[in-house]
């Protein structure tokens, strides 16, 4: 008896209606590796055109789509053959889908009943080795339900065998990884340093600069400097495993520093996909690097080591700390404000962030602790300060600190220079042995040549000439850089830098040391800097954190806004009062005043006339000379909602010349008296009074930084 095909028996399915449209082959394999390895199930999907002829379509109306070769089904994104699919069923063109199996066709359950419900929406119906299946009927559309739920399970079922495997033999150390520059895999397996002993010098020397320097961009503009190059092993294409050079970028330099491999350490799961963050068309991506007590296999001392474990964990330390963030220094930066980062509040412990106003074209910084106003709204910051005086005693108190190790300093500089030198001598000669290996190379394969193959020997010649050429630019480069920075110090370079050294604020203030290099020196000697402002006053308490622990206390004095805020106001008031009522003047009364050590509130040497005639006036006690004065006018009085400017001043806790400068402004309406005097009186009510108020709690140099903002061309605070 002859059996029947399953293809047999699904003719009762197709009908006419199926036959006027397409048969659609789909054709999918998922790696190249299967469509090189695996031929005969691509034959055999192709072969599917003959079974739909079998089942009644014309060979031409037959439309094989194989445009997802080398495509997982995981997802439909990347899969222009299966959108192209999708998109005929949706347009009536598709009478009949073939697939050699359905897990061709999907592997994920969201794509196959998109899929099914379209066929049986449109009446197309499906077909795999198995038969015909109609999705518009119940028992065939639970049969591919089923088949789609197995097709989806039996991919998570292969990804969970591999990756068992994977991770078993992570944990023994034998999963094989692409090296990082600097390491070569042997055919046995065994992972050693690279033969070329100018690619581990390079490696040494990026190390050793990083930790000198101490930042990335720093170290890569060093490099930069010197036309250093790292040297890297190509790992695909027909010239696998060769060594070629490129220029230092910042990526390679950060992806370096932050691999244990060169600490020796055998790691594995340091990158971890997450899938909220990764580009379904792009399947490499949303990469998150996790915690070092998060990596899946930390297995240390397997690979030979550049650096130790402790100069790692060093390195990871100091790029964590040079991110501009709120629990960190961040790197340093070329601002006039010598302990930026190193600045904490007193009372809230947060770190203090700075803060640039402009004043007569300077840039003044000074240390302001704004957490509550940034998170919280609040009204007020909890301090600011000038930066000036707390950068006043942290140098003095960074060069008591450095002067008695003057002799070790100047030591330890000369042995860094020698030490330096000697590591670039050493690339340089390697530099040169390889231009020499290179030169002599294409000498060689000239003169191997036969002579009358011309179109040959042309091209070695060039080659030889090339090698020649880069051969003796080399040796002009080295020699240049030999006469500028030899590598040995003459006994001049020696005095100068131990003179250098005894006179340390000599070397510090000089005009070749640079706000960075005074940065550096404050960071690697302290750890932290807490002030904290005595009430509103000018005394503030300031904490020294040295990085051994110990601490070193003292009192400064920063600049304030109103005389007011002075600590010894009172004494101030009493002393005038004092000397006003012995019959001084206001000039005299000044100089008292500079004598008995009274300062003013926002700093200087002494305390102005006019200042203290202001002073006189609001206190009463007004003496010297007696002035002839007119008669007192009966002029008129302010109205409603006008002010005296005194009295306005003293409403808005605030000098008269300030508020000269607002009517100056335009901040303030006037108008004058209509009889002599003729003197000011403002206008201002409730409302007007509010604006002001709120005015005079912005900080000092607003209105300057809002100029500059509005010549720049950026937005402004749109209140005047």
């Amino acid at each position: 008896m002859t059996a029947v095909l399953p293809w047999e028996r699904a003719n009762s399915k197709v009908c006419d209606r199926h036959l006027q449209r397409l048969a659609v082959v789909y054709v999918r394999q998922s790696t190249r590796q299967q469509l090189i390895n695996h031929q005969e199930s691509t034959r055999l999907q192709y072969a599917l055109k003959d079974r739909a002829v079998v089942l009644g379509w014309e060979a031409d109306r037959v439309l094989v789509i194989d445009d997802d070769q080398a495509m997982s089904a995981t997802s439909a994104v990347a899969r222009t053959g299966f959108q192209r699919l999708v998109t005929e069923i949706g347009l009536d063109h598709v009478g009949l889908v073939l697939g050699v199996e359905m897990s061709r066709l999907a592997r994920s359950g969201k794509d196959w009943y998109q899929l099914i419900e379209l066929c049986a929406l449109s009446g197309a119906v499906l077909a795999d080795l198995d038969g015909v299946y109609d999705p518009a009927d119940y028992n065939d559309r639970l049969v591919l339900g089923l088949k789609g739920t197995i097709s989806e399970a039996e991919l998570h079922l292969i990804k969970q065998r591999m990756w068992n495997g994977r991770i078993n033999k992570a944990r023994r150390g034998e999963l094989a990884f692409p090296l990082p520059s600097g390491y070569v895999r042997r055919p046995s397996g065994q992972v050693v340093f690279d033969p070329d002993e100018q690619v581990q010098t390079v490696i040494r020397l990026l190390f050793a600069q990083f930790e000198r320097i101490g930042t990335l961009h720093g170290m890569l503009r060093w490099l930069v400097q010197h036309d250093i190059q790292l040297g890297v092993r190509l790992r695909e294409g027909p010239d696998k495993g060769t060594l070629e050079w490129r220029r230092p970028n910042r990526m390679t330099l950060q992806t370096l520093l932050h691999n244990p491999a060169y600490a020796g350490i055998y790691a594995y799961g340091r990158r971890r996909v997450n899938p909220r963050r990764q580009d379904p068309a792009r399947p490499g991506t949303g990469r998150v690097v996790q915690a070092r007590d998060e990596w899946l296999v930390m297995i240390p001392d397997v690979l030979p080591a550049y650096i130790t474990v402790a100069q790692f964990e060093a390195n990871e330390a100091k790029l964590t700390a040079n991110r501009a963030r709120a629990e960190t220094m961040g790197a340093v930066r070329n601002g006039p404000a010598l302990a930026a980062g190193l600045v904490f509040c007193g009372r809230c412990h947060r770190r203090m962030i700075v803060r640039y106003h402009t004043q007569h074209s300077h840039a003044l910084p000074e240390y302001v602790c704004s957490r509550d106003v940034t998170n919280y709204g609040a009204l007020r910051t909890c301090q600011l300060l000038n930066a000036a005086c707390v950068d006043a005693f942290v140098e003095a108190q960074v060069l008591a600190a450095l002067t008695p190790a003057a002799v070790e300093v100047s030591l330890q500089a000369a042995y860094q220079v020698i030490a330096e030198r000697a590591e670039l001598e050493k690339l340089w000669s390697q530099k040169l042995e390889r231009t020499e290996y290179e030169a002599d190379r294409a000498r060689r394969c000239y003169h191997l040549a036969e002579p009358e193959n011309r179109l040959v020997v042309r091209q070695l010649e060039k080659e030889w000439e090339t090698a020649l050429a880069a051969q003796q630019k080399l040796r002009e480069d080295h020699e240049r850089f030999t006469r500028t920075s030899p590598r040995i110090l003459s006994p001049a370079e020696r005095q100068a830098i131990t003179a250098l050294a005894s006179d340390i604020n000599g070397l510090w203030h000089a005009k070749t040391t640079t706000v960075t290099d005074r940065k550096e020196i404050v960071r690697a000697i302290i750890d932290k800097v807490v002030v904290t402002v005595i009430g509103t006053s000018e005394r503030v308490q300031a904490t020294v954190v040295w990085a051994g622990g110990s601490t070193t206390s003292g009192e400064l004095v920063r600049p304030v806004q109103r005389l007011s805020q002075l600590s010894y106001y009172p004494q101030l008031v009493s002393r005038i009062r004092e000397l006003a009522g012995q019959g001084i003047g206001a000039s005299g009364i000044t100089d008292r005043l500079e004598a008995e050590g009274f300062r003013p509130a926002k700093g200087g040497k002494r305390i102005t006339s006019n200042t203290v005639r202001n002073l006189m006036r609001q206190l009463g006690c007004l003496a010297g000379r007696v002035h002839r004065h007119r008669p007192a006018p009966s002029g008129e009085e302010p109205g409603p909602d006008e002010w005296w400017l005194k009295h306005l001043a003293a409403e808005l806790d605030m000098t008269t010349a300030t508020l000269y400068a607002w009517i100056n402004r335009g901040w303030i309406t006037t108008r004058r008296e209509s009889r002599w005097p003729h003197r000011l009186i403002a206008r201002a009510d409730q409302a007007e009074l509010a604006e002001l108020r709120e005015r005079r709690t912005r900080p000092p140099g607003w209105y300057s930084r809002r100029l500059w903002n509005e010549a720049d061309g950026t937005p402004t605070d749109p209140t005047p």
